[in-house]
């Protein structure tokens, strides 16, 4: 404060100097012409340096005043710092004023002009200038193009960048290095690289700035074209031009992008022959994260062990590098390292720091990151505040996901993306759907998460009309093109059971990769269709195309339902060719073909013979010999789990619950029930009370079961209701079926196989009018009972292919 009133003070003691100064120049005519040059030259000088201190608008006026009262506001060169002075402080109307005032037919004074805008940037206000100038046919040189193009880049303009394009031909300016180097930024940062190297050739005299331009464009295009990049490189060495840092940089970034170690490594070694970046941060920071793109996270930690002080930005490129990598926890333990070595941290490294904890769900952890901003009041940039979206979204906190993302003054399709992923996981597809509506609404074009999200909600949902809609909006804006857009309208057609569809989008794709044959095959074998995912594996062989691990596991899924054992030996025996032996998934998938194929002896054996045993394994062995009617056998393995300390889960006890309603066993089923419950905390679900009811059914206890069902909600006691009602068939209670029958009509009154169960209670019972009138809802409703078929036949004819 006190600092700005002796500040001001001077002012007014300049400013009162000044005015005492006009008196004197009453007398000018008296003077000699150099005297008057001289004092007022003098006078210039003195307002110029205060002006290039000036640090507020009222003190900026009153020397502009002053400027006036000395009868010097029309010479350019207090109008040009005045005017710069104005653009500064955003005062672009006053510094239009000045700038009108002052203007001439110079072309340096133009030259300042778009330097001064630039620098303070007022970009559109270049363009405006430059339009200006044209109007004048003042002339050009590059200095004004340059700015210009600069101007057009910072604004995304193209096409006024065009039009200058054409006038610096037209003045034969487009040989020039730096109008050069300008117009390769330009298309470059729009991905025209064809017109960039166009330019490049048109450059007369290229230097090594405009070697880096087109060399930086190449590397920032982040895709295959950054090959270019180390094309121009050979071309600079033939013409005997060395790179410098910023030329080095560029290509380990056009390395990165392309994760091609070898060419890394060679822009490394020329580096350490030349002396260049041995102790540069953004150097040694490109280098690690290039190491890390492509594999090679052991020389990035060399270098990183190597640097005498390692600065915030050397440890956010270690902690993003092993963030790409899916090595979210090696990520956080370099975070907390930095953090204890009192590095303070800027805003890439909290963003890496909720990311890590987002991908582990450590919640407590990334509140403390987020406390941390508050208390020293951070202001987070869109990338930070996406980070901590996605981690309270990961976390299953999506209230507080919401509250965040609905603060944010700016969103960009990833912030969208992130949310709509953390409603996806917490399976709330419909929000999802509707932030994707909300982004389409906001303006927002969406990217490749965006539609991949938004066909996921539709598969959950398995809304059909919907998924054509989105369908027909990928189609619209040409993502039908890419193949892992195309796979998810595979799956979410498929998931909807419009396989026709799904097959028709599938023969329709060009370059089909193993995904989307897999996708195509997990679809029929989700519809039933296990022949025709049989027949799909024949033709993906003929292509020669490898399966993975998940094809062999549908394709077992596929035997399994036709019952084909022969050909689940042949993939039992390719799995021991292929060295695949060890691949738990698929010794699970077996384990569960060979028990429903009648092979339990050979189920069991494969089971026994498996060294690390997952729960899943334990899963599909225990429902095996339920299946197979083994019911103490399921138990004993199920307590031989428990002893070996694997933790049962849902699945666990929808097994031993079957097993325990197949066998009768009453009891032992109604103290796992309670267990699952009262010892594992599992909240039971729509299964296990189906379970329970057809256990307690078959025991004849139907009141009891029927009490079960009033626990659970309407939506989920369907299935439960129909194995009740055929029990009251059985054990003959009438009064209860007719209460279960009318409960299960209103329930399901689309369903046609309600109306055929309640029909024919009603005929054992001799009521035939009701089962009259039960037929003639049937015919109202337009319902049909879908056709049984047997598998005999379709087995022999997959099994002949």
């Amino acid at each position: 404060m006190n600092g700005f009133k002796s500040g001001y003070l001077s002012l007014a003691r300049t400013k009162n100097s000044l005015l005492s100064t006009r008196n004197q120049t009453l007398s000018f005519r008296k003077l000699s012409t150099e005297e008057v040059l001289s004092q007022s030259s003098y006078i210039s000088e003195k307002i110029a340096s205060f002006l290039e201190n000036c640090s507020d608008v009222s003190s900026l006026r009153e020397l502009h005043a002053c400027i006036f009262v000395q009868g010097l506001g029309t010479g350019i060169f207090l109008g040009s710092k005045l005017l710069k002075c104005y653009a500064k402080f955003g005062l672009l109307a006053e510094s239009r004023r000045v700038s009108d005032r002052i203007i001439n037919r110079n072309l340096s004074l133009w030259n300042s002009i778009f330097v001064g805008y630039f620098r303070i940037g007022h970009f559109d206000e270049v363009l405006r200038r430059y339009l200006i100038l044209r109007q004048w046919h003042i002339g050009l040189d590059s200095s004004a193009i340059t700015f210009t193009l600069k101007s057009c880049i910072e604004l995304r303009n193209l096409e006024f960048g065009e039009g200058v394009h054409g006038e610096a031909y037209k003045f034969g300016l487009n040989a020039d290095g730096f109008v050069g180097s300008s117009l390769i930024g330009l298309y470059m940062k729009y991905g025209e690289d064809r017109s960039a190297f166009k330019v490049f050739d048109e450059v007369t005299y290229r230097d090594i700035v405009v070697y880096t331009s087109i060399i930086t464009g190449y590397a920032q295009l982040g895709d295959y074209r950054a090959y270019g990049a180390f094309k121009v490189a050979r071309l600079m060495q033939k013409e005997n031009v060395d790179p410098n840092r910023v030329t080095l940089v560029s290509l380990l970034q056009a390395a990165s992008h392309l994760e091609s170690l070898e060419e890394g490594r060679s822009v490394h070694g020329y580096a350490i022959r030349r002396g260049i970046g041995s102790s540069d941060e953004v150097f040694q920071t490109s280098l690690m994260a290039m190491y890390n793109k492509c594999g090679s996270p052991r020389t990035a930690g060399c270098i990183f062990g190597k640097i005498d002080t390692r600065t915030i930005g050397s440890w956010n490129a270690m902690i993003s590098g092993h963030l790409e990598m899916g090595q979210p926890l090696e990520a956080f333990k370099l975070f907390y390292e930095a953090v204890k070595e009192n590095v303070m941290p800027d805003l890439v490294t909290l963003a890496n720091g909720l990311l890590c904890c987002a991908n582990l769900k450590y919640l407590l952890l990334g509140k403390s990151i987020h406390g941390y901003i508050i208390r020293f009041n951070v202001q987070l940039d869109l990338i930070a505040t996406t980070a901590l979206v996605d981690l309270y979204s990961k976390c299953k906190n999506l209230m507080q996901a919401r509250e965040l993302f609905n603060r944010m003054e700016k969103r960009d399709a990833i912030a969208y993306d992130v949310l709509m992923a953390g409603y996806l996981h917490c399976d709330f597809a419909c929000e999802a759907m509707e932030i994707f509506a909300e982004m389409i609404g906001s303006g927002i074009r969406p990217n490749l998460g965006s539609i991949l999200g938004v066909l996921s909600a539709s598969s959950d949902l398995k809304d059909i009309r919907k998924g054509k809609c989105i369908h027909g909006y990928v189609v619209r804006h040409g993502f039908d093109l890419n193949a892992e857009i195309a796979n998810q309208i595979i799956y979410m057609y498929a998931k909807c059971g419009c396989i026709i569809y799904a097959r028709k989008v599938f023969n329709r794709m060009r370059n089909k990769d193993l995904v989307s044959w897999t996708s195509m095959m997990i679809g029929y074998v989700y519809n039933g269709h296990c022949e025709e995912a049989t027949i799909l594996f024949r033709l993906m062989q003929r292509e020669k195309l490898d399966h993975d691990s998940v094809t062999l596991i549908t394709l077992l899924q596929a035997f399994s339902q036709l019952g084909c054992l022969s050909l689940a030996k042949e993939v039992h025996c390719h799995l021991y060719r292929a060295a695949l032996e060890s691949e738990l998934p698929l010794i699970n998938s077996l384990i569960a073909t060979y028990s429903k194929c009648g092979k339990l002896d050979m189920a069991r054996n494969l089971f026994e013979h498996t060294i690390e045993l997952c729960l899943t394994s334990w899963n599909t062995m225990i429902a095996a010999y339920g299946m197979h009617g083994k019911c103490i056998e399921a138990l004993m393995l199920f307590d031989g789990m428990q002893k070996e300390g694997v933790e049962p889960d849902e699945v666990t006890f929808t097994s031993v619950l079957s097993a325990c309603s197949h066998s009768g066993m009453i009891n032992e089923g109604i103290r796992a029930f309670r267990s699952m419950v009262e010892e594992y905390s599992i909240i039971p679900c729509e299964e296990h009370y189906g379970c329970m009811v057809d256990l307690l059914s078959r025991a004849g206890q139907l009141e009891e079961a029927y009490n079960l069902i009033k626990c659970l909600p309407s939506r989920l006691s369907s299935s439960a209701l129909g194995s009740l009602l055929a029990a009251c068939r059985v054990h003959g209670n009438t009064e209860m079926g007719e209460l279960i029958g009318r409960h299960i009509l209103d329930l399901e009154s689309e369903n046609s196989s309600a109306y055929s169960m309640v029909s024919n209670m009603y005929a054992e019972s001799g009521k035939w009018e009701d089962v009259v009138r039960v037929r003639n809802m049937v015919k109202e409703r337009g319902l049909k009972r879908t056709p049984g078929y047997s598998l005999i036949e379709l087995h022999d004819q997959v099994c002949e292919m």
